[in-house]
């Protein structure tokens, strides 16, 4: 069993929160600044471990709010950073709404590779409490969000997230600066959630997409037509494959096919 142990706190390390400290105090810092953090923000880090990345931000903003999921960890932040709002609890199954009240909040985190998607799709989920999440991951994931059309990472991750947000990608993490060390390098991307998403139904967009690629080397006419009437769509774009489409034309095809749909009925 692998344990860390700093200031004296010593905690076997939970594979299953996918845990991986952070032990560069100058990434610390890019990350801080890359995030564009101020004092008078409402600042919220996902699972702070043994306050890497906290350090950095209370040099900027003294008091904040932390999720950390482990007891042991919580504990430990609570005594190490008393001026801060310590939330004991998985970040999956907080109540964003109500963290963040009436202010944006401004999110950070190391997050740990075994959740990071559903903690995107979380995120995408409560977009409306948060003004931008700067957020380091496996390096692999990160590219996935960030890539671009009719390329082999250009996927379901990538249309959802860069419908909702503007995202970009910071720069890289390798993987000798964490322990315990992990198998992969990692990246610090940033994603900020868009003023105005040009679509009459979201959470049916989402569904659209997820079966635009339900297998990537099938067409569009494969992977839809069990699912919508395609009618009235260009039979030239129906021989593509999701993954050559941008997010203007998936925005397009999708409000296309729900027009036919209302017209049915």
């Amino acid at each position: 069993m692998t344990k860390v142990e700093y200031k004296h706190t010593e905690i076997a390390v939970k594979k299953q929160l996918g845990q991986n400290f952070l032990t560069d105090r100058n990434i610390t810092r890019k990350i801080v600044r890359l995030s564009g953090a101020k004092a008078e923000e409402q600042i919220l880090e996902i699972g702070p471990g043994f306050g890497a990345l906290t350090k950095e931000i209370i040099e900027v903003c003294p008091s904040f709010t932390v999720v950390e999921k482990d007891p042991k960890l919580a504990a430990f932040i609570r005594t190490e950073y008393p001026q801060l709002n310590v939330i004991e609890a998985d970040f999956l199954k907080i109540d964003l709404e109500a963290v963040a009240g009436d202010i944006k909040l401004r999110i950070l985190g190391n997050i740990p590779y075994s959740i990071t998607s559903p903690i995107l799709f979380r995120l995408l989920e409560y977009r409306h409490c948060f003004m931008q999440a700067t957020l380091m991951m496996q390096h692999e994931v990160a590219m996935r969000i960030v890539a671009v059309p009719s390329t082999k990472e250009y996927g379901i991750l990538a249309v959802q997230l860069q419908s909702f947000f503007d995202v970009s990608y910071g720069f890289k993490v390798g993987r000798k600066v964490f322990k315990p060390q992990p198998g992969v390098d990692s990246a610090v991307i940033t994603i900020k959630p868009k003023e105005h998403v040009p679509l009459s139904d979201t959470e049916g967009f989402s569904r659209f997409v997820r079966c635009a690629f339900h297998q990537r080397r099938k067409t569009l006419l494969n992977n839809l037509k069990e699912s919508y009437n395609l009618d009235a769509v260009d039979p030239e774009m129906l021989k593509l494959r999701a993954e050559a489409l941008t997010i203007d034309k998936f925005f397009m095809l999708f409000e296309m096919l729900k027009k036919i749909e209302t017209t049915d009925l």
